[in-house]
């Protein structure tokens, strides 16, 4: 007869619950699953001393910070902050250790090598913020507001002062686990959406790689790609790709950041045509359209559309 596996005892305290550490137990939530497939865990939410002194990993409570014996207490005197001086919640001590394997959790094997990229965009987006708001601090002097954030949505979730489930030993405890269970979709939210990028700018940099002609991109299904040409400062004037319609786009490229200029507008004399007369035009049997600013315009084929790119850069003044 084997032993039954090893239920890790998670401890936070009990009480109003904040941001912090319900951010933190959905990451110990995500990291175990992924670090020890098959065992559950057990939470405690409490402040008596020997409780905390018995769980496995403690967060929020306890008056501690040793990696070594998993305790991520902030509230101490001497607790530890981020290089810029940013003091940590327990949301930032508990990602420093259990965030890339919480990461790892949500992301399909494929996908395996995003993890590091991913936890530290993450850090910088979305959990220094939780450590700034816990604390009320934040080093680039910005006003520490979230009338409307997560933190307000979390603390939302605690019982009303004349709810029934607002006193006892395990009050709050079932709101505690509702607003988890928001925040642990917030998370993998975030992380499809890092790694929908992750993979966008892969296939955009294989793609201009592979282009005969630097100033054009061709991408065989619609994804992000203007941050990755402007941080990477790809010479591309035109980019075609699927539409949802089925028809192919020929795409501007702006000559910075959310302008509505173009390094180099589609010809002139198409301008505002459609079908027939823009076939006509530029003798691009199956063109559909040229947006009358000149910034967009569409093919019904990948041919069309390369075709309609290609015409127009030979148009362009030498040297472009």
């Amino acid at each position: 007869m084997t032993d039954a596996p090893h239920r890790p005892l998670l401890i936070t305290h009990g009480g109003k619950f904040h941001l912090d550490e319900v951010f933190a137990y959905a990451v110990l939530r995500l990291a175990l699953s992924f670090f020890c497939p098959g065992k559950d865990h057990a939470l405690i939410r409490t402040r008596r001393p020997e409780l905390i002194e018995a769980g496995d990993i403690v967060f929020d409570v306890g008056g501690i910070f040793d990696v070594t014996a998993n305790r991520f207490d902030h509230h101490q005197i001497g607790a530890p902050t981020r290089a810029d001086g940013t003091p940590y919640s327990s949301a930032g001590l508990v990602w420093q250790i259990y965030g890339a394997r919480a990461v790892a959790a949500l992301l399909a094997p494929e996908a395996a090598q995003f993890v590091p990229l991913i936890t530290a965009k993450l850090d910088e987006k979305l959990v220094k913020r939780i450590d700034e708001i816990d604390n009320g601090v934040s080093m680039s002097g910005a006003v520490i507001r979230d009338p409307l954030g997560l933190a307000a949505l979390v603390e939302d979730f605690n019982p009303p002062w004349d709810s029934p489930d607002a006193n006892g030993p395990t009050a709050g405890d079932d709101a505690f686990h509702h607003a988890a269970a928001m925040v642990c979709g917030v998370l993998t939210r975030q992380v499809e959406i890092q790694r929908a990028k992750l993979r966008a700018e892969a296939l955009v940099l294989a793609a201009h790689e592979a282009s005969g002609d630097k100033r054009l991109l061709v991408l065989e299904s619609g994804m992000p790609w203007k941050n990755v040409v402007f941080s990477y400062d790809l010479p591309v004037l035109f980019t075609v790709s699927p539409a949802s319609n089925g028809n192919w786009m020929v795409d501007t490229v702006p000559p910075e950041p959310g302008s509505f200029a173009q390094r180099l507008s589609l010809p002139e004399r198409w301008a505002g045509l459609q079908g027939a007369e823009l076939a006509a035009a530029s003798g691009v049997e199956d063109a559909v359209f040229v947006h009358v600013r000149r910034f967009v315009g569409g093919a019904k084929t990948r041919e069309g559309a390369i075709a309609m790119a290609h015409l127009a850069l030979a148009e362009a003044a030498p040297g472009t």
